[in-house]
């Protein structure tokens, strides 16, 4: 059919992301005594193939919160643009407050439900954490728009493997060393059993002082278990 001039608008020429092409796996987020933990390797995968291994997915967002996002990088890029443009815009008024991160997490809620409701969805699930004036906060959205808040989240696979090693251990008092230490349980665990993990991580950290966000670094591994020497022994149809 021959285009009419001014009939189909600029709405005709927009394409939609059917699916996402380089993705990140799971974040991980927990309350400690000091203030928020979260976790993410640094991993994009190709479909399955790991293509890039310097992606960094947990960013600060302001003076107060951090944002942790699996799924489409390219997305998280968007997301974290309107972000920058949200902090801007706020410091902008220069009255003395901030944005914080209970603000930034229903600030992210809306934006990913109303892009769900365009058929356009930002294909993330987001980890969102911080602490303002001695209150911390935790909470996550997915690219629905579904959203709550809790002591430990994780996405993707962590979801799955990660979460009950988090019920069964986590407290909101425990000291840093002992919550680094349950973060890197957890991760050991999805490096073991996602294929699209991989060993180097950054764990970054919020408290009232501000953030820290590690070097990356790697995990000790043992992979001499029987289990892993002949994986498909015994399974109908291998080969």
């Amino acid at each position: 059919m021959e285009r009419i001039e001014g009939m189909l608008g600029p709405e005709d020429n927009k394409s939609r992301t059917l699916s996402p092409y380089v993705t990140g796996t799971s974040v991980l987020g927990i309350k400690y005594r000091d203030g928020v933990l979260m976790a993410a390797d640094m991993g994009g995968s190709y479909g399955s193939t790991l293509r890039y291994k310097n992606v960094e997915r947990v960013k600060p967002v302001g003076k107060h919160t951090l944002v942790g996002a699996s799924g489409e990088i390219s997305d998280f890029q968007e997301i974290m643009r309107y972000l920058d443009e949200l902090i801007l815009y706020d410091n902008m008024w220069d009255d003395d407050n901030s944005l914080g991160p209970k603000e930034i997490h229903n600030y992210l809620t809306r934006v990913m439900y109303n892009r769900r409701n365009k058929f356009d969805p930002l294909w993330n699930s987001l980890v969102i954490g911080g602490v303002k004036n001695g209150k911390k906060y935790l909470g996550t959205v997915t690219m629905l728009g579904v959203h709550f808040e809790d002591d430990h989240i994780a996405t993707g696979f962590g979801n799955h493997l990660a979460r009950p090693i988090l019920r069964a251990e986590h407290s909101n008092d425990m000291s840093f060393e002992d919550a680094v230490k349950l973060l890197e349980k957890c991760m050991l665990v999805l490096l073991y059993r996602d294929r699209s993990a991989i060993n180097k991580l950054q764990i970054s950290n919020i408290t009232e002082e501000g953030v820290t966000i590690s070097q990356p670094y790697s995990l000790k591994t043992f992979w001499g278990l029987s289990a892993f020497k002949d994986p498909t022994k015994g399974a109908q149809g291998s080969w």
